[in-house]
């Protein structure tokens, strides 16, 4: 990656404001991709993690009611899981507290584009390092 996109995804993200509040946070602070991450990331491919992002979300964060809410979401495996974590997009009920949308319904598809957006910015963000 060339240092100029380098420095314009360290700087022009539309979720600057959200990243800057998630880095106050000592939980979510802490969350870095790791080597593991960053091999399936260059493996695979930018194209092929959006698409397990947008497969997660629809699965695991969009329904209405989801059995294990606050416990779905791994803590490592994927970079999209690390992602999840970092951004508070791992549970509906972190999605309500960080990201004012509120759990006991179903996603609108606007909102999935949103997470999906937010979690990529974010890996987008860590690559970059």
């Amino acid at each position: 990656m060339d240092q100029n996109r380098k420095e314009y995804l360290m700087q022009a993200s539309p979720f600057e404001a959200l990243f800057a509040r998630l880095a106050q946070s000592d939980f979510r602070s802490r969350f870095r991709l790791g080597s593991e991450e960053v091999a399936c990331i260059e493996r695979r491919g930018m194209a092929v993690i959006r698409r397990h992002a947008e497969d997660f979300v629809r699965r695991r964060l969009a329904p209405a009611f989801i059995p294990n809410d606050g416990r779905q979401t791994p803590m490592r495996g994927h970079p999209v899981f690390i992602a999840q974590h970092a951004t508070a997009c791992c549970c509906r009920g972190c999605l309500a507290k960080w990201h004012a949308i509120p759990a006991g319904r179903e996603l609108t598809a606007r909102e999935q584009r949103y997470v999906v957006e937010v979690l990529m910015a974010w890996i987008e963000r860590q690559s970059a390092r």
